[in-house]
């Protein structure tokens, strides 16, 4: 579903990305693990057309990004808040759901099922300006599901986020890949590659190790943390 070849990105002369290559499969959730300032967030936004990579290629269904098409198709939550604070969050979920398209009752549906996943049915009619930190991520979480898309991708969806209403949204993304969607969540959480179906590891731009969850833990000696401290020490035995 998304090629990742040979991709590589600086900002001021410091290079984030150096010469990532990975494919994501369609239908799989795909973790993207790592420390902050790893490259997580700046891969991401390649993927999605955000940024403009210095070198390399990412395709998206056989098709080069940016294109306003793909986009089309591709549901993304940033890391920090895209929200209007000044109207409602049934409001905000009206005007991003319009933009792909919904309206009527469809769009109205849909706005439904996607607080009551978030857990902020109660809080719909509310401003914004009023929601705390974890309830707008919840938002924004809202926000990317709206039009229903066949790739998403989410920036740290669970920070914020309490333990109960973690485990439901995990288990939304499960019934979204068992549907064939494809779903890219970058994380610093260890605990959560738990629910990945593979996953990469960046650490200091570099594409660490790619594979099963499973066979990262037997790659890190029963750990996939260990995979990063393995780096770090300069062990030559990943």
């Amino acid at each position: 579903m998304i090629t990742i070849q040979s991709v590589s990105k600086s900002f001021h002369k410091q290079k984030v990305l150096d010469d990532i290559s990975l494919t994501i499969e369609r239908g799989e959730i795909f973790g993207l693990l790592g420390p902050s300032g790893a490259g997580k967030t700046t891969l991401i936004r390649l993927i999605t057309g955000a940024e403009k990579r210095d070198s390399g290629e990412i395709f998206v269904d056989a098709v080069s990004v940016p294109d306003r098409k793909v986009l089309q198709r591709i549901g993304f939550m940033p890391q920090n808040d895209a929200l209007y604070t000044d109207i409602t969050g049934f409001e905000n979920l009206r005007f991003f759901g319009g933009l792909f398209g919904l309206h009527g009752a469809v769009l109205k549906e849909k706005i439904s099922e996607c607080l009551q996943l978030v857990d902020l049915s109660q809080d719909a009619k509310k401003p914004v300006s009023n929601y705390s930190g974890g309830m707008k991520k919840r938002l924004s979480l809202a926000a990317a599901l709206i039009h229903s898309p066949d790739v998403l991708v989410l920036d740290e969806p669970t920070v914020g986020i309490d333990p109960v209403l973690r485990r439901k949204i995990w288990e939304e993304f499960d019934r979204q890949r068992n549907s064939g969607k494809t779903i890219i969540v970058t994380t610093h959480v260890m605990d959560e590659i738990q629910y990945c179906d593979r996953a990469g590891l960046i650490y200091e731009g570099k594409l660490i190790a790619c594979d099963t969850v499973e066979q990262l833990r037997k790659m890190g000696k029963g750990s996939v943390e260990n995979l990063f401290f393995f780096t770090k020490q300069g062990e030559n035995d990943l």
